[in-house]
């Protein structure tokens, strides 16, 4: 049986920040699936790599300025009945009723651990597999 290939896009205006998300993730969450990432910076890259591939989750940063992933993952949601999954990555645990608001799939909280991460992508991309 081969890997699952999925695209995660990963998003924060600190590069740092999307370091540690990737080295969070991984490359192989859980068996059967292999993750590729592209980085985004701002907004319109995301909305640009949405628009133009075939993404399977948006991993998001809640603390980006300007646009804070909770804002962008509720945009994607309004606009894009196609929407990928979202989780967003929040500083307090106290947003997360923010992020329901933003309807996102997922939260997880700064700093991230990676077991708990890769947990919450593996199941993410499995409940939303394409049919």
């Amino acid at each position: 049986m081969s890997d699952r290939e999925c695209t995660v896009v990963l998003y924060s205006d600190d590069p740092q920040v999307r370091d540690r998300m990737r080295l969070a993730v991984g490359t192989r969450p859980a068996p059967g699936l292999q993750l590729e990432f592209v980085e985004a910076s701002s907004y319109a890259e995301v909305v640009r790599l949405v628009d133009d591939y075939e993404i399977d989750l948006l991993l998001l940063d809640g603390e980006a300025t300007p646009g804070g992933g909770i804002g962008i993952a509720r945009q994607i949601k309004d606009d894009r009945a196609d929407a990928p999954p979202t989780c967003v990555v929040i500083a307090r645990a106290a947003d997360r009723w923010l992020a329901a608001y933003a309807e996102v799939d997922a939260t997880l909280v700064h700093p991230l651990d990676p077991v708990t991460t890769g947990n919450t992508v593996a199941e993410l991309l499995r409940t939303h597999a394409p049919a």
